[in-house]
């Protein structure tokens, strides 16, 4: 099985983010244009419960599966790769029968009495065979994963994503006659087969190139996998926490905006137009970049792992400050991009630029969300899920506790919900340093500090010069794009001069081999 170095994997992960972020944008306008606002109500209502049942079902596995086999691989332990692929797909397995039947049974509930709309019954039955696919998915991504090898990974997005795309269109409009709850069912049906042709493609692959023989003595390494078990569950339950709490905080966080703005005067029309505004068109924007943290996040927990059964520490450091480094270079060009040119990007974007003090305002500490996932990513891949977990939880409590504080005050309101969100990135970010700190004694070097620092002064200076350009002149969106273009260039040449990419990385990239 072809295994790649972390820069390699991490590439692959992100070509592939691009690709399934493109087909995932004309698959929505599929949707869209094809079943109306009506129709896409439904489907974006069934969604949540969705993400909650396979949150729920995958326990956290993948990240727990993709560290225990590399540390497996790095000691060449076969018969422990078994072990974790048997107990992970037991698991799986009962979670996901467990949690379908729940699905099943509670949908028409969760559509007449939380959803308040019975129509959402039939997208949410549709929906349900989806979770077994996911399942397994999760397991075979997260084994890949640990064998560092992030190909299967990717191709199976690109797949699911051409899968959907091509199927969506000839359901909805099979169904939208028989009414929109059906259409939007067709719609839901179509996830599932992309699901699952790639999951039949991941299952291919796993039998093509494996090592081992899952069938032979299925049940007696199940009973001698104990110990596999207690290892899977000390990352996979914290990783679980993590993502229940992120999704409760999704849920709780409207009613907390909605009862603040209330206290404050803030009319209900008013108060859903300005959380519209913060969390429609802002926060897509702010994180924009998070597709490349995300890739250097799954490339991270393998890479460390590995290093960590070989006891290399130096090799754990350098990849949490290489991580850091390409992070915050992905994310640097963002927050200047958002911060100097908020007004045209809203205009041209959505027609209004009214939500443009709010991306002012939080772009600058937003830098911090892009090297947050990397952090959380090397503290799960040194066992450190839980500290992990309890940062999340504590980060979300101070955000509420700011919202309800500042969003009840006529001074703040709507902008003190931007202030509440910034703080709970920022903490959370810090608390993440501040566990490795305790844990590895790793910190970011000065020099490195000092060279984020210019890299964002010098960004910055050119930004302005370029807005000036684009301020005293004739703006018309060609213009725009020739100016960012032209940013663009200058930073990656920033980059190379302050050197936060080295020679040695881009020998890792292909294409470039053969010019160094």
């Amino acid at each position: 099985m072809s295994k790649q170095t972390f820069l390699q994997g991490t590439l692959i992960l992100i070509l592939a983010g691009m690709i399934t972020r493109f087909l995932g944008f004309i698959n929505r306008l599929v949707v869209a244009r094809l079943m109306g606002e009506e129709g896409i109500g439904l489907y974006m209502m069934a969604l949540p419960t969705l993400f909650l049942v396979i949150a729920l079902t995958q326990l956290g596995l993948p990240v727990a599966i993709s560290k225990r086999v590399a540390e497996a691989e790095a000691r060449n332990d076969q018969q422990k790769v078994k072990k974790i692929l048997v107990v992970s797909l037991i698991v799986t397995a009962i979670s996901s029968v467990f949690f379908t039947t729940g699905m099943i049974a509670a949908a028409p509930y969760i559509a007449t009495s939380l959803l308040t709309d019975d129509r959402t019954l039939l997208p949410l039955l549709a929906i349900s065979p989806i979770v077994p696919i996911v399942a397994i998915s999760s397991v075979l991504r997260g084994y890949f994963q640990g064998k560092q090898n992030m190909k299967p990974q990717s191709y199976s997005q690109v797949i699911e994503q051409i899968v959907r795309i091509t199927c969506v269109a000839l359901f909805v409009k099979l169904l939208l006659p028989y009414g929109v709850e059906f259409a939007a069912a067709g719609a839901m049906f179509s996830v599932i087969l992309g699901e699952f042709i790639s999951l039949l493609y991941m299952i291919y692959i796993f039998k093509r190139k494996k090592k081992i023989k899952l069938r032979t003595k299925f049940f007696a390494y199940l009973k001698s996998s104990r110990d596999t078990l207690r290892e899977l569950f000390s990352i996979a339950l914290p990783s679980t926490g993590s993502r229940l709490i992120g999704s409760f905080s999704y849920f709780l966080e409207p009613i907390l905006v909605a009862n603040s703005l209330a206290i404050a005067g803030i009319s209900s029309t008013l108060a859903t137009k300005q959380y519209g505004e913060l969390t429609g068109f802002v926060l897509p924007l702010l994180f924009l970049p998070t597709f490349i943290t995300q890739s250097l996040s799954v490339a991270l927990v393998p890479s460390i792992s590995e290093a960590e059964a070989n006891s290399n520490k130096n090799l754990i450091h350098y990849r949490i400050h290489q991580s850091i480094r390409l992070s915050f270079a992905s994310g640097a060009i963002a927050t200047i991009v958002l911060s100097l040119f908020s007004i045209p990007i809203l205009t041209y974007m959505y027609g209004t630029a009214d939500a443009s003090k709010y991306l002012i305002l939080m772009a600058p500490f937003f830098i911090l969300l892009y090297i947050q996932a990397p952090l959380q990513a090397a503290l799960q891949a040194l066992d450190l899920a839980k500290p992990a977990m309890w940062n999340s939880l504590i980060g979300s409590a101070v955000k509420f506790a700011v919202l309800i504080m500042l969003a009840s005050n006529p001074n703040f309101g709507i902008m003190g919900v931007a202030i509440a969100m910034s703080v709970g990135v920022v903490l959370v970010t810090l608390l993440h340093l501040a566990a490795l700190r305790k844990a590895i004694k790793f910190w970011v070097p000065v020099k490195d500090i000092s060279k984020m620092i210019v890299l964002l002064l010098l960004t910055w200076s050119t930004g302005r010069f370029l807005k000036n350009i684009y301020d005293s002149t004739d703006q018309n969106i060609i213009l725009f794009m020739l100016l960012l273009l032209v940013l663009t260039i200058v930073y990656i040449l920033f980059l190379f001069l302050l050197r936060f990419i080295s020679k040695e990385e881009l020998k890792q990239i292909p294409i470039i081999q053969k010019w160094i």
